[in-house]
């Protein structure tokens, strides 16, 4: 991979939207299972619901707050950063992204 600070943010970019577009939509929120593994839960406008992932509880949040949703504005701040001098922050998140 070129390690171009805008190739890198563009890469990352291009990573999110793959990773957004087979995951589970909706709004995910957090249900009980039980106190120490809540589950995470997609709603769909419709009513209907999907389980998404049973986490810890102290990581369900995190996993709740970074939904499919959270992907498209991130990965168009990501490319919005390759036509300049590309900022230190979007270059740490597109190597934190990157395999």
């Amino acid at each position: 991979m070129d390690d171009e600070p805008s190739a890198l943010v563009l890469a990352a970019a291009e990573r999110l939207e793959s990773l957004a577009a087979r995951t589970t939509r909706g709004r995910w929120e957090l249900t009980g299972l039980l106190a120490s593994r809540p589950e995470v839960v997609a709603r769909f406008p419709d009513g209907s619901s999907e389980h998404v992932a049973e986490a810890r509880a102290r990581t369900a949040a995190w996993i709740a707050a970074l939904s499919p949703d959270l992907a498209l504005p991130l990965a168009g701040w990501l490319r919005a950063t390759a036509d300049g001098p590309v900022p230190a922050e979007a270059l740490a998140v597109a190597r934190a992204l990157l395999p």
